[in-house]
């Protein structure tokens, strides 16, 4: 079974946008991504050239979700920031945000923040 962590409040704030039914779906895949050992690419992959960076996928109606992760420990799963994806491409943006976070959450746990 995986633990999730969600580190500051970006998760949190992506949550706030979603209405109840996409929420409902959001914490489905979750859900599964965490008791579910070979979780399918469908929920959850790994974003190209980004090492160590995942994403998870979630889709409702016709909604796209988005919410950048990473592994931590083997099964603690730490959560980054989401948005609505609304293009065929992950904004540039979206991602330089999550490799930033997870960066900064290495960090810290490490001891070597600034």
């Amino acid at each position: 079974m995986r633990h999730l962590v969600v580190f500051e409040d970006h998760f949190k704030l992506f949550r706030t946008t979603l209405d109840r039914e996409a929420l409902k779906k959001l914490y489905q895949v979750l859900t599964l991504i965490m008791v579910v050992k070979n979780v399918p690419a469908k929920f959850l992959k790994a974003v190209k050239g980004r090492k160590g960076l995942y994403e998870i996928r979630c889709e409702y109606g016709d909604n796209i979700y988005r919410v950048f992760c990473c592994f931590d420990e083997g099964n603690i799963m730490i959560l980054f920031n989401g948005f609505h994806k609304k293009t065929v491409k992950t904004p540039i943006e979206q991602i330089e945000k999550a490799e930033y976070l997870m960066k900064k959450y290495f960090e810290l746990k490490n001891g070597n923040h600034e």
